[in-house]
């Protein structure tokens, strides 16, 4: 077995483990700390809106002498605004204007041409109108709407009201931390990075539910036990499927990485840009929120419940007993805390057995 299942064998029998849930309060305070940035750089430096939310024109040129400087420069002479220039596979340029209309966008096809000496009917101008961006931005808010209604529907049902609210914060972590990375690189904002933004939604929560399901089962009857209180086997929870989750994501983030590194910047494809980022962001985003944040969050809403509450004396009060008279913890409850422990383990008598 390798060294990297061999510690996933370990953390998932509880041999060795981290304490997240102890730890809670650093993450809770790393996350705050990541999610105020993001904030703040929305709030100064707000978001690059691509041409389809604001309009504008889009001139593709043949492959020609001209630098991408040589021709942002020509672009925002001929048109009196800012311009996004980007280099494609082939050598051609790909121009992007905004706040053109038809009339505009024919002078500055013109010009263009006569700058860069190519014939103007050898660039391709594509006019995008603001009504369309605004449609799809609607649109993606309100499919953005139904899935978290969704989503804590569904956990509520299968799991637990806590459980549905510690998801949600995690989604809206997750999607206010790739926002602001957005925000903070200056990348354009285009119909890729909304659709990059609604597909790592699936990919953060498919992470949390994972860790949820091997919660539910391990709290299964847990006050009919005093071993174990609710956040230790929370904790234990992550530990179990913390191998799983790590190699799901770097999987994941492999081709993405490929996209954007490769893809959007070597080659020069611009789509490949706006939605590898937002992948990209998202995905190691799911992956850190599952551990640190949703599962804890759990912990503490349950920490709150009375009988909750009851065990945790219960087990705390146990264990200061044993300690005062020097013996360890008795068996009496073996039974019991073995009911939550999910996977393969070695019975009394020698022989593996299977829970599912």
């Amino acid at each position: 077995m390798s060294k990297l299942g061999d510690l996933g064998a370990r953390l998932h029998r509880g041999e060795v483990g981290y304490d997240f849930i102890g730890n809670r309060k650093i993450w809770y305070g790393l996350s705050i700390l990541i999610t105020i940035t993001a904030i703040v750089a929305l709030a100064v430096r707000g978001l690059n809106m691509g041409i389809e939310f604001q309009g504008g024109a889009v001139f593709t040129t043949p492959k020609s002498e001209v630098s991408v400087s040589q021709a942002q420069e020509y672009a925002e002479e001929a048109s009196g605004h800012d311009a996004i220039v980007q280099q494609l596979g082939n050598g051609s340029l790909r121009i992007q204007v905004g706040g053109l209309d038809t009339a505009q966008s024919d002078q500055v096809r013109a010009e263009l041409a006569k700058d860069m000496n190519v014939p103007e009917d050898k660039i391709a101008a594509e006019l995008v109108g603001p009504s369309w961006g605004e449609q799809i931005a609607n649109k993606a808010w309100t499919g953005l709407g139904v899935f978290m209604i969704l989503v804590v529907i569904y956990l509520a049902i299968a799991f637990e009201w806590r459980m549905a609210v510690a998801a949600l914060i995690a989604l809206i972590h997750d999607l206010t931390i790739t926002v602001g990375i957005y925000s903070l690189v200056g990348f354009e904002v285009t119909v890729g990075t909304v659709i990059g933004l609604l597909t790592i939604l699936g990919y953060s929560l498919y992470d949390t539910v994972v860790v949820f399901d091997s919660l539910k089962e391990q709290t299964k009857d847990i006050t009919k036990q005093t071993r174990f209180t609710y956040s230790e086997l929370a904790n234990r929870s992550i530990n179990g499927t913390l191998v799983r989750s790590i190699n799901t994501t770097v999987v994941a983030l492999l081709p993405v990485a490929g996209l954007l590194f490769i893809g959007g910047g070597v080659l020069g494809a611009g789509m490949l840009n706006d939605i590898s980022l937002s992948l990209f962001v998202g995905l190691a985003a799911g992956a850190y929120s599952s551990i640190f944040i949703a599962t804890p969050l759990v912990a503490d809403l349950k920490e709150r419940d009375p009988a909750i509450k009851a065990l945790k004396k219960r087990v705390l009060a146990k264990r200061a007993s044993a300690a005062a008279k020097g013996e360890p913890l008795d068996g009496a409850d073996e039974l019991s805390a073995e009911a939550a422990v999910v996977g393969p383990r070695v019975g009394r008598h020698g022989a593996q057995e299977h829970r599912g």
